[in-house]
């Protein structure tokens, strides 16, 4: 079974850590009404600039023990140091996500893991037997071809912050990059139209587009910070050619919803103007509120919570 699938099947706790190359995030929700959810507990600590140099050829954690105690310090901070199983949302640097599309119908199963094993190789450029890949069947695409959304993580990588969970005495069963557990939200969303993920870090920033609450599009995209409004135009023209203007599309669509996750100043103002430059519509920006996250106090950064609090939600699929 492909260790994606257990999206469906088990139950995921509702308690979720975010790491990043400055800060770690940890956040336990609760459901609010039939759609929403609340944070029960949460909390936020800063981590000395060096200790976690997020990568996904190269080492990660220069301390595992310091981060170790630094983990130990932000659950006891929220009060949940007797916590055990928790899903993990991984900087957004340490993983990578592709989308694989099947160009012709397979004859038998094994046939069908041929290609989608040299598809993923090829996706990643790296032999499948160093990787910890997670795989999810998509809708098929306007052209009935069967799609794929495929994350991995080189297993020297996810060695390093499991060994760091293992002496926390953690179980971590969920393991996903940030713009997955961010793009959560967008996925549960029940709003007309196509859906935009922006997720902003150091060294760039990552886009999801979702139709139908479902990824289509996602590009991780390393870029000077100068340079992130051509790059987001040239994904839009792609979106907009290859996408909206398809032949085997029978209805209008375009973006109509815009999430922007990130403190590296790619302002959600500026990333509206370029939409509605190239696109020539008007989106909807989102918050915690439009996504259904209630914070408590303005003290919490939806920044800081959304990819741990997204892959908690999971609790309740």
């Amino acid at each position: 079974m492909n260790p994606i699938n257990k999206l469906i099947a088990p139950r995921f706790p509702a308690t979720a850590i975010g790491l990043g190359s400055g800060s770690a995030s940890v956040v336990q929700l609760e459901r609010r009404g039939r759609e929403g959810f609340a944070l029960k507990k949460a909390a936020t600590i800063t981590l000395p600039e060096t200790l976690v140099q997020p990568s996904f050829d190269e080492q990660n954690i220069t301390d595992g023990n310091e981060l170790a105690d630094a983990l130990a310090e932000l659950v006891t901070s929220a009060g949940l140091l007797k916590q055990r199983r928790w899903s993990v949302a991984l900087p957004e640097a340490s993983a990578r996500t592709t989308i694989l599309t099947m160009e012709s119908a397979t004859g038998s199963r094994k046939e069908k893991e041929e290609v989608l094993r040299w598809k993923t190789e090829r996706g990643f450029g790296v032999p499948l037997e160093e990787l910890r890949t997670a795989r999810e069947r998509l809708p098929a695409d306007a052209q009935g071809r069967t799609r794929y959304i495929v994350t991995a993580v080189r297993l020297s990588v996810l060695d390093e912050y499991e060994a760091v969970f293992a002496s926390l005495g953690w179980r971590a069963g969920l393991i996903l990059p940030r713009h997955l557990g961010e793009a959560r939200w967008l996925m549960r969303s029940r709003r007309p139209g196509d859906a935009l993920l922006i997720s902003s870090h150091a060294e760039g920033f990552t886009a999801v587009l979702l139709h139908e609450a479902r990824p289509i599009i996602v590009r991780s995209i390393v870029c000077e910070p100068e340079d992130r409004s051509n790059e987001l135009y040239r994904l839009l023209l792609f979106y907009r050619d290859r996408v909206v203007a398809a032949p085997e599309i029978a209805e209008a669509q375009t973006i109509e919803q815009l999430m922007v996750v990130g403190d590296n100043g790619f302002a959600v103002d500026h990333i509206e103007d370029v939409i509605n430059e190239t696109l020539g519509v008007d989106v909807n920006a989102l918050g915690p509120e439009g996504v259904g996250l209630s914070l408590p106090s303005r003290e919490i950064s939806f920044n800081a919570i959304a990819a741990p609090a997204g892959l908690a939600t999971l609790a309740w699929n």
